[in-house]
């Protein structure tokens, strides 16, 4: 059963997903406040699926069963945009027309002022690292630095829960174990319920939580 709607939890109510008759994956828990569960397994047995269907962007090859609820709502009735959740990508996904600024700005929710606005990006630029970036180019940024942005982009949005589909894996080693460290910081910190699909033990050693491994159909 769902939670109260102050309930921050991610429950993936009795999910069952397939590709035609195929099973793919099958999973029912619930992911608490702060808490990181990381989805393991090889190429191909449906971990980004998974994440497709949670954020409302599942191909309609697949079929899917279940319910997912975050903060009392049933989310596989609304549209993606509506369901409050935070994605990051192995890519940064920055908008290449826009600035720095632009870019946070994106991700910034209705309803302040011109002035409010500028002021919360200069703080979340300040926040990781990156103070007066606002009129950047997100060309002429590093890798870890875009990697930063996207982030705090998706923490603007002010999300209910995240999802991460392999966040770090085209970060070399280095940057790899930093964002790893501000990713999950801020997650405990917002107190996000958070879905991290991953190929890499290190990660899920890192992330801290359960683990739930998926297995390639037979």
């Amino acid at each position: 059963m769902p939670g109260n709607d102050s309930d921050n939890i991610l429950h993936l109510d009795a999910i069952d997903i397939r590709l035609q008759e195929t099973p793919l994956v099958a999973i029912d828990t619930r992911i608490e406040p702060g808490e990181i569960l990381t989805v393991m397994g090889p190429s191909g047995v449906g971990k980004s699926t998974l994440l497709a269907f949670i954020a409302g962007f599942l191909d309609p090859a697949f079929s899917a069963r279940g319910n997912v609820w975050l903060q009392g709502r049933e989310l596989t009735r609304l549209p993606a945009e509506q369901r409050r959740l935070g994605l990051l990508f192995q890519d940064p996904l920055l908008f290449p027309h826009l600035s720095v600024g632009g870019n946070l700005a994106f991700g910034l929710r209705d309803g302040n002022s011109r002035r409010e606005r500028h002021a919360q990006i200069d703080r979340a630029l300040a926040d990781i690292g990156l103070p007066g970036y606002a009129d950047r180019d997100p060309a002429t940024l590093s890798g870890g630095q875009r990697s930063r942005v996207a982030l705090m982009r998706v923490l603007l949005s002010r999300p209910h829960a995240m999802l991460l589909d392999e966040p770090f894996s085209k970060l070399d080693m280095t940057l790899r174990e930093e964002m790893r460290s501000l990713v999950f910081s801020r997650i405990h910190q917002e107190n996000l319920p958070t879905l991290m699909v991953t190929h890499d033990e290190a990660d899920a050693e890192a992330a801290g939580g359960r683990v739930f491994r998926l297995l390639p159909p037979t």
